[in-house]
């Protein structure tokens, strides 16, 4: 079966190689703090079914514990070491068989291989919290290797860190007007895939959800990001095939044979 990657919105997407079903960052509320979702729905209930879930950092808008609550039973949920401890509502979810993980960690899942990378971005789940916990990305290596790099921004390893890739699934955008430090837009974005080099990308991480009440502010950060990705990543790796989707969108990307 071909790999086949869903975007379901922010950073969720679903990715299924080798038989196997991977969530990445599920956040399927219409409503969180300050933020609403003002472009597509929410995701259907299907997109909860999942092998395996892979949480990036303790960012409520990464870490959602509500929709983590509606994952099966039993499904294994990779988070950053530290978690448990810095966010006690996850002790809540019970019926998840939740693993703490590190950057160089390998799990396997099924047939496939999924192995936790560093990421630059700050990874406490409050900014004045006393435990401090690692941002990280991941590469799932199955029929492809698909990197998810969950929010960070460019640092000088990335491409030794993360390795040769088919997919890279990148962060090209935010939920506000302005991108503090850890974060890639659109021209940091295209700049790691040149380093990268994948045969495939999928822009995640923009128009998707706005603070409520500043929807005139800037509002080309929210729109715009995924068609300025496109645009600059055919000038600075035109080589890699660059598909921008719209929510609830699949594509089967092309990958080594």
């Amino acid at each position: 079966m071909p790999v086949e990657i869903t975007w379901w919105g922010h950073a969720t997407c679903t990715l299924e190689d080798s038989g196997t079903r991977v969530l990445t960052d599920p956040l399927f509320a219409r409503r969180l703090a300050h933020l609403r979702r003002r472009r597509g729905a929410p995701p259907p209930p299907e997109a909860a079914a999942a092998d395996v879930v892979l949480v990036s950092h303790l960012h409520a808008d990464h870490l959602h514990t509500p929709s983590l609550q509606r994952l099966a039973p039993g499904t294994l949920v990779l988070v950053p070491e530290g978690a448990g401890r810095s966010v006690p509502t996850l002790r809540r979810l019970d019926h998840l068989r939740l693993t703490e993980v590190a950057p160089g960690d390998r799990i396997q899942v099924g047939d496939l291989v999924v192995r936790a990378v560093s990421a630059r971005h700050d990874g406490r789940r409050l900014p004045v919290g006393p435990h401090r916990s690692p941002a990280l990305g991941f590469v799932v290596e199955g029929q492809a290797r698909t990197y998810f790099a969950g929010d960070t921004g460019l640092f000088d390893s990335m491409a030794e860190e993360v390795g040769p890739v088919d997919v890279a699934l990148l962060p090209v955008g935010g939920w506000g007007p302005f991108l503090g430090e850890g974060h890639l837009d659109a021209g940091r974005a295209a700049q790691a895939l040149a380093r990268l080099m994948p045969r495939s990308a999928v822009p995640v991480h923009y128009g998707t959800y706005w603070p409520i009440g500043m929807d005139g502010v800037r509002p080309h950060e929210f729109h715009a990001p995924g068609d300025e990705f496109v645009r600059l990543a055919a000038e600075s790796a035109p080589e890699v095939a660059v598909h921008r989707l719209d929510h609830g969108q699949s594509v089967r990307p092309e990958v080594a044979r």
